[in-house]
């Protein structure tokens, strides 16, 4: 989408450089006609104004002419004879050699023909005598001391040097505003052609810079005027762009190594996706709960994603995420859960959105909840195995008591025995299950802290061996005690002790078969440092995948070999008891059909000391 808006932002540019591009060519031969026009006008004006001028000068010549000629033909019109030949020869003369006179006619005061040039031999071509000028000037004479007109002279021009200058004068006048045209023409050219041109250069330079290459710089140095301060301003505002980018670059990249090293280090899954569901962040977290490298997700859309056992496990959800309105997911983030690769992981979706409000994607959390599932599924379970761990015991005993209460004389002696056994059975069943639970609440219990003594572990050991000794004639099972000699004394609380011993009895009687043996040994471990007691079953053992949960709370194997009921809090007491309480630890071995080894490790005095 956006390389098509790119791309219309571009067309429409190139369509607004064209139309201002031919805006520019009208401007350029408008001015061109206009100056060509104003040169015409003024040209046609002086030219004009020149021929009139020269017209206006060649009327003067012929009138001083025609003057000249009146004052030499006062005599000729006086009658004097002995100046008509003169005045007939120069006259003659004059117009011969010069070929702007056409004729002379010299008349009396009656306007008749004294003499005239045009019936003389030199004056037989007719052509002269078109397009004449004729200048006529009276002839005054004194006459009784007074002035009188005693005749006219009538001169008649050609026009010839006339028309030579006019026409001499009108082709330099051509000539020079042609030039002056041509040369006008061409500086209003050669203006706008550099005037263009560092235009062109400006704009360059500014769709490079708006195109983010912040510090081009524009040679002024053929520059003048306000153009190159223009163009120095330019230049310096790009480079202190160029400046700013720099420093904003810095600061954006400082901020987002910054935002990137806080979302790496985050321990849930963080995945960042555009609109179109690519993947365009994602952190360590999340990368191990994919199971996926990053090279892999990256530009890939998260619906498309696939887990190790083939299933699409976010298309679903994140279709809904994109089906449900805005304003809703608004209101509150999008939730949902997925299995991925055989972990239950709790998926948040959150909108994003830029200043402006606009939707520019989602951020995905991942929180692995495979523990607080499991831990809700044995919740479930122990609370099923609680109720019927109870009533059980609660039902044979309220069975057994309201037999009694009724029909009591109608039982001997022995029966009623028989009776009274399997009541007190399960009221110590139903006691041990109530002090598993009490005992689970009191241990956990953050600031609990038990009362140790120094103590030897062996008397512990004999004492609750004893106290199971009825539990075990039912299955008919031996007990062997191995305590090594001079075992050192340890800081314990002895009823704890005793209780972890108890669990650990009870649990390899239950799983061991009819006639099998139980070996309990107390001995000082390899490093010297701890001391170590364990019980060991030939019993049906436990599978290898469930040893390393076989100590959480409400843990229970469940197979076809391991069916008898329980909290799942004896282990995990004891696990409890031995590390939190009394800095210990705590070990399984076992091997399905042949046995288990259960037991713990206890720090010697000196290793208490240090601890």
């Amino acid at each position: 989408m956006s390389n098509i808006l790119k791309y219309k932002n571009e067309e429409q540019d190139n369509k607004s450089n064209i139309l201002s591009l031919n805006t520019q060519n009208k401007l350029i031969i408008f001015g061109s006609l206009l100056s060509s026009l104003l040169i015409i006008i003024t040209a046609w004006v002086i030219i004009d104004n020149t021929q009139k001028t020269i017209l206006s000068s060649y009327n003067n010549f012929g009138l001083m002419l025609a003057k000249t000629l009146a004052v030499n033909g006062v005599d000729l019109i006086s009658g004097k004879a002995e100046y008509y030949n003169r005045l007939k020869l120069n006259t003659n003369l004059v117009v011969k050699n010069n070929s702007d006179i056409a004729y002379i006619i010299f008349r009396d005061s009656e306007s008749n023909i004294i003499y005239s040039t045009k019936n003389n031999e030199y004056n037989s071509d007719d052509d002269k005598f078109t397009n004449v000028i004729e200048v006529s000037q009276p002839i005054v004479a004194d006459v009784n001391n007074s002035k009188q007109v005693i005749g006219s002279v009538q001169l008649g021009l050609t026009g010839n040097t006339m028309n030579i200058v006019g026409k001499a004068t009108r082709n330099l006048m051509v000539v020079i505003f042609t030039v002056a045209w041509i040369l006008s023409i061409a500086a209003v050219l050669i203006n706008t052609l550099l005037i263009t041109r560092q235009i062109k250069l400006l704009v360059d330079g500014v769709r490079r810079v708006s195109t983010g290459e912040f510090g081009y710089k524009i040679a002024s140095k053929d520059l003048w005027g306000e153009i190159k301060q223009l163009f120095d301003a330019f230049n310096d505002m790009s480079a202190r762009l160029r400046q700013y980018e720099e420093k904003n670059i810095d600061q954006l990249t400082y901020e987002r190594n910054k935002l990137e090293a806080v979302l790496m280090s985050i321990a849930n899954g963080v995945v960042v996706c555009d609109n179109y569901d690519k993947i365009v962040l994602v952190n360590n977290s999340a990368l191990k709960m994919l199971d996926a490298k990053i090279r892999e997700l990256l530009n890939s859309r998260i619906i498309d994603y696939y887990d190790s056992n083939g299933e699409a496990c976010f298309q679903c959800d994140i279709n809904k995420f994109k089906d449900t309105p805005l304003e809703e997911i608004e209101s509150g983030p999008f939730i949902f859960q997925a299995n991925i690769n055989s972990a239950v992981v709790e998926v948040i979706i959150s909108p994003i959105f830029d200043s402006h409000h606009d939707y520019l994607g989602y951020i995905i959390i991942l929180h692995d909840i495979t523990k607080e599932a499991e831990i809700n599924r044995m919740k479930n379970s122990f609370i099923s195995n609680v109720s019927h761990e109870l009533r059980t015991p609660v039902t044979v005993l309220r069975s057994y008591i309201d037999t009694l209460h009724n029909y009591n004389n109608e039982f001997d002696e022995k029966t009623k025995q028989e009776f009274l056994a399997i009541m007190n059975q399960e009221a110590d069943r139903l006691n041990k299950t109530v002090n598993d639970i009490l005992d689970f609440s009191r241990l956990e219990a953050p600031n609990i802290v038990l009362e140790k003594t120094l103590s030897e572990i062996g008397p512990i050991i004999e004492l609750t061996l004893k106290s199971m000794q009825v539990l075990t004639e039912e299955k008919k099972l031996s007990f062997s005690l191995i305590i090594e000699p001079n075992l050192p004394k340890a800081m314990i609380n002895p009823e704890s002790i005793e209780r972890v011993l108890k669990n650990l009895l009870s649990n390899a009687i239950k799983y061991s078969f009819n006639g099998g043996r139980i070996r309990v040994r107390a001995e000082i471990d390899r490093t010297g440092n701890y001391l170590q007691i364990s019980v060991e079953d030939n019993g049906i053992g436990v599978p290898e995948e469930h040893l390393g949960k076989i100590f959480d709370r409400f843990y229970r194997v469940e197979t076809k070999a391991h069916t008898i009921k329980g909290t799942g809090l004896g282990l995990h007491l004891v696990k409890i008891a031995i590390e939190k309480h009394h800095n210990g630890q705590v070990y399984v071995e076992s091997k399905v059909n042949e046995g288990s080894i259960f037991g713990f490790r206890l720090p010697l005095q000196d290793q208490e000391s240090k601890v």
